[in-house]
C-alpha cells in the first residue's frame, strides 16, 4: 500500500488538520526528505497554501487546530503545533499551546523549522545573489562541487530540486544530485 492510500486510509479521506474533504494531498513535513507515514499528513488545498506560505494566513481557518492538535498520529499534531507558533499572536493559540504536549524527540522534530523563533531570530537562507531560499525551491549549482566522502563531483549547472533548509546553519541546503543526498553550502547555488 502506498503512503497516500494509508494517509487516506488513517484519516478516512478527510484532511488531518481541518477535517475538510476536498482537494487532499500528502505533505511531507520538513525538514524531512523521506516520505513515509511518520513524516507525512493528508493535508487539503486550503491548509497546504497557508502551511507554505502560498496564501495569507485564515486565523479563523485554523481554529481547527483545538481538535486536530490531540490527534494520535505525531505527524499531525507537529503540524498542529507549528501552525499554532505561526499564529500565536493571535492570542487564543497561546492557550492551545498551554496545554498541548509533545514528548522530547516530537518536539525537538517540531522545533526544527523554527516556528517557535521570533522573526527577528530565525535563520535565513539565501542564495550567491542574496534571494531567499524556501524548503522545496530548486536550485542550480554556480560551480562544480567535489562531494566529501566521496569520488562524485557534482557539476556546475546541475539543478536540485526540491532542497531542504538546514534550520541550524543559515549556509547549509540539503538535495538530492545524481541521487545522491548531499549537502550543498548555498554560496554555490542561484535560486531557479
Amino acid at each position: 500500500m502506498s503512503v497516500l492510500q494509508t494517509l487516506q486510509d488513517r484519516s478516512n479521506y478527510t484532511c488531518e488538520l481541518c477535517k475538510s474533504t476536498e482537494n487532499l494531498s500528502q505533505y511531507t513535513i520538513p525538514p524531512s526528505l523521506n516520505e513515509n507515514v511518520d513524516n507525512d499528513v493528508l493535508v487539503c488545498k486550503t491548509c497546504l497554501d497557508q502551511i507554505e506560505g502560498n496564501t495569507e494566513m485564515d486565523a479563523n481557518h485554523w481554529r481547527c487546530l483545538n481538535d486536530s492538535m490531540w490527534s494520535e498520529y505525531v505527524a499531525v499534531q507537529i503540524m498542529a503545533w507549528r501552525m499554532l507558533q505561526r499564529l500565536r499572536n493571535e492570542g487564543w493559540p497561546k492557550d492551545l499551546l498551554d496545554m498541548m504536549y509533545l514528548d522530547d524527540e516530537a518536539l525537538l522534530l517540531a522545533r526544527a523549522t523554527g516556528e517557535h523563533e521570533e522573526e527577528s531570530s530565525k535563520i535565513i537562507h539565501r542564495d550567491s545573489n542574496g534571494v531567499i531560499l524556501e524548503n522545496g525551491d530548486s536550485v542550480v549549482l554556480i560551480k562544480d562541487l567535489k562531494v566529501k566522502g566521496s569520488s562524485m563531483v557534482a557539476k556546475q549547472g546541475t539543478a536540485v530540486r526540491n532542497i531542504r533548509l538546514d534550520y541550524e546553519n543559515a549556509n547549509y541546503i540539503e538535495g538530492k544530485v545524481d541521487g545522491q543526498q548531499i549537502v550543498i553550502i548555498t554560496d554555490y547555488v542561484k535560486k531557479i
